[in-house]
C-alpha cells in the first residue's frame, strides 16, 4: 500500500541537508526555523522513521535519511527537468499538431498553410485529417479543428479567423432552361443542390436592401454531404444552390457559374479555429496565427 506522504516536504528536507542546519535552510526557503522543523517532523512520521538525528549542536543523517536524500534529490531534479521541459513546450513549437478540416476548405486553405508552418517550424510534425462531420478534439486528440459557418455551443474555445460570404449561383445551361430567380420566393420553384451536413440545408433567410428579411424554403432534387460535390452539381447544371464565396472566385471569374438575386444577400460566416483548453499551446497558437494572416490576405 503507498504511503501518504506529502511531497512538498521532500523539498524541504533536501534544503535542510544541502544547507546543514535548521537556520540555514529557513533562511533559504523563506520561512521559519519552527516550520523547517515542523515539516521534517511531519514528513518522518508520514514515512514511519528518522531521517535526522539532532542535538542542540549538529544534525546528522541517519542511514535511512542517507538513501532517501538521494533519492529526493534525483526526484527533484526530475521535476524540475520536466517542468523546463513543460515551459520549452509553452514557448516553442515543438511535437505533433494533428488539425481537422472539412473537405472544402481542408485541402485548398488549411493544407498550404500546414506547409507553410512546417517549414517555419521544423520541430513540429503536422497531420490533418478530412472530415466533413463534426470531429470530437477530445476524444480523437485534435490540437485544432478548422470550422466554417456558425459555431455551435461548445465547451471549445474558438478564434474567428475571417469571414465569407454565402453566394446564390446556378449555371449558365441551368439558367437559359430555367429562368432566373428574380426574388428569393423563386427558389421554391427552382432544382435546388442541398448541403446535408448545414443544420438547415432547405431553409434559407435572404435580407434586401432596405433590411427586410424573406425567409423561403427550398425543394431538393439531390443533396450532398460535401460542398466540393455540391459545387460540381451546379456546375454542371442540374439545380442551384448556395456555396461559399472562397469556393467561387475561379468559376465566377471564367462564366462557369453565375451569382443570383444581387439585390438580396445572405448571413456572413465565419472561418474559427476551434480548439480544447483555456489557452492554445505554442504549437496550436502559432498555427492560428499562420493561418488568419493567410487567410486575410486571400
Amino acid at each position: 500500500m503507498a504511503l501518504d506522504v506529502n511531497l512538498n516536504r521532500l523539498a524541504v528536507f533536501a534544503a535542510l541537508v544541502r544547507a546543514g542546519s535548521f537556520t540555514a535552510a529557513a533562511d533559504q526557503l523563506g520561512t521559519t526555523k519552527a516550520m523547517v522543523s515542523q515539516h521534517l517532523a511531519k514528513l518522518e512520521e508520514e514515512l514511519g522513521i528518522v531521517l535526522v538525528v539532532r542535538s542542540t549542536r549538529r544534525m546528522s543523517l541517519t542511514e535511512a535519511g542517507e538513501l532517501f536524500h538521494a533519492d529526493c534529490v534525483r526526484i527533484l531534479a526530475d521535476a524540475e527537468a520536466s517542468i523546463e521541459r513543460l515551459n520549452a513546450c509553452r514557448e516553442t513549437p515543438r511535437g505533433l499538431l494533428r488539425v481537422a478540416a472539412a473537405g472544402d476548405h481542408g485541402p485548398t486553405i488549411v493544407a498550404p498553410a500546414l506547409a507553410a508552418y512546417a517549414q517555419a517550424f521544423p520541430d513540429v510534425t503536422v497531420e490533418l485529417v478530412i472530415a466533413d462531420s463534426i470531429v470530437d478534439l477530445i476524444a480523437e486528440r485534435f490540437d485544432v479543428a478548422i470550422r466554417l459557418g456558425w459555431l455551435r455551443d461548445s465547451s471549445l474555445r474558438a478564434t474567428r479567423l475571417a469571414g465569407f460570404r454565402q453566394i446564390p449561383v446556378g449555371a449558365p445551361d441551368y439558367l437559359a432552361r430555367h429562368g432566373n430567380p428574380d426574388h428569393p420566393a423563386d427558389l421554391a420553384k427552382h432544382h435546388w443542390i442541398a448541403l446535408a451536413v448545414l443544420s438547415s440545408p432547405t431553409r434559407w433567410t435572404f435580407t434586401d436592401a432596405t433590411g427586410g428579411e424573406h425567409a423561403v424554403r427550398t425543394n431538393p432534387v439531390t443533396s450532398s454531404n460535401s460542398t466540393h460535390a455540391v459545387r460540381e452539381f451546379v456546375r454542371a447544371g442540374h439545380g442551384i444552390s448556395v456555396l461559399p464565396d472562397y469556393m467561387l472566385a475561379d468559376d465566377l471569374a471564367s462564366g462557369a457559374l453565375r451569382p443570383l438575386l444581387p439585390g438580396f444577400h445572405l448571413p456572413d460566416g465565419g472561418i474559427h479555429a476551434v480548439y480544447p483548453g483555456a489557452k492554445p499551446s505554442a504549437k496550436v497558437r502559432a498555427f492560428i496565427d499562420l493561418l488568419r494572416e493567410r487567410v486575410e490576405a486571400r
